[in-house]
């Protein structure tokens, strides 16, 4: 009987690994535009893992899923601040950093600004590409539909003093559909925190967005950036990225469209987008595969050549096109980089009033 029992022991052995080892799956949600067209081709042909890769356009809408549960991905890519949400309400796993050698990588400034006051010792979350919230305009159109007007010194007044968007509607103006991006953006404006804990402030920012509500002709948060491109649009509250991928566009058209990303003097809100393992992921193996592949130099680096947003890899600079290297909307430069403000979580009860603020301005009521 002895004998029998140590058999199928041994046997229950062997087998344990076979049954521990993941199916060759990563199911990935990611925002629009925001990957090199062989990332996930070159992953696939090296680990023989196949990717499905699934899109969202705001972060409210990919917390919503991870609140919800059993979403099935198991590479998610929220803001830092919404992550900081999600980490809080035990939606996302610790990192096994044993797993992620290429973590040495990354810029450990960049890396300090979420540990301070989003993810404590870069536990949970490795930041996927960075920029920051702004303004991005037809530079030929916006100055023709302003005629003899000068541009603003603070280049937030052409969104929110109605001198100039009154104006520039007549052009095209769009912002994204998302109360956590204007929100910041408007209150900079009044010069109150970005990120502000006083409910009336966002009663404050709503008032400043209802002044301006008239002359907003479309709410984007991805489909902006042809707009912008092929002329459809003269301003866009976006992000930097996107913008510069909208001058990208523009320039391979050959359609004549001048289009800039702003870097305002007073301030705008940084953004972080962090790969995260949500806690009930299928494939953390996998997962922890695909974050050390894409903190590789080259890999991370080729990710800036295609969507324009700056890596956090401080290995990776090297293999940059040295016109994005070098563009300052990109990669800011350290002064203005002083002046931006670095994201921070929202509490339950702000985010209710900052959705309802919105959703009164979105509807016009």
């Amino acid at each position: 009987m002895s004998t029998i029992l140590a058999a199928t022991a041994a046997a229950a052995l062997l087998s344990a690994p076979a049954r521990a080892q993941e199916e060759k799956v990563l199911n990935i949600y990611n925002w629009s535009d925001y990957i090199a067209e062989d990332t996930i081709k070159n992953f696939e042909k090296e680990t023989g893992i196949k990717v499905r890769y699934d899109l969202f356009d705001s972060n409210e809408v990919l917390h919503a899923k991870l609140a919800a549960g059993k979403t099935g991905y198991d590479i998610v890519v929220p803001s830092s601040n919404w992550a900081r949400l999600q980490i809080d309400g035990g939606l996302l796993r610790e990192l096994d950093k044993s797993k992620i050698p290429n973590l040495a990588n990354l810029d450990p400034q960049l890396q300090s600004l979420i540990a301070a006051k989003l993810d404590p010792g870069n536990k949970h979350l490795v930041i996927w590409l960075w920029g920051f919230t702004t303004l991005g305009i037809n530079v030929d159109k916006v100055k023709a539909t302003l005629g003899g007007m000068p541009m603003p010194d603070n280049a937030w007044d052409l969104l929110f003093d109605p001198k100039y968007s009154s104006k520039l509607k007549s052009c095209g103006i769009s912002v994204l559909d998302s109360p956590s991006e204007i929100m910041p953006a408007a209150l900079i404006y009044l010069g109150k925190p970005a990120y502000s804990k006083n409910a009336s402030d966002y009663q404050d920012a709503g008032r400043l967005l209802q002044s301006v509500r008239s002359n907003i002709t479309l709410f984007s948060s991805s489909g902006y950036i042809n707009d912008l491109a092929n002329g459809s649009l003269c301003l866009s509250l976006g992000w930097s990225g996107d913008i510069n991928i909208a001058r990208q566009r523009a320039i391979d058209a050959k359609n004549g469209n001048k289009i800039e990303a702003l870097v305002p003097k007073t301030s705008a809100t940084l953004l972080f987008d962090t790969m995260a393992i949500p806690t009930d992921a299928p494939h953390p193996n996998n997962a922890h595969l695909w974050i050390n592949y894409i903190t590789r130099p080259e890999v991370h680096a080729g990710l800036t050549n295609k969507v324009f947003y700056a890596n956090p890899n401080a290995a990776a600079l090297k293999y940059v096109r040295k016109d994005l290297a070098e563009n300052k909307t990109i990669y800011l430069s350290d002064e203005d980089k002083k002046r931006m403000t670095v994201p921070e979580p929202y509490s339950s009860d702000i985010r209710r009033v900052m959705t309802r603020v919105y959703t009164k301005f979105k509807t016009g009521l």
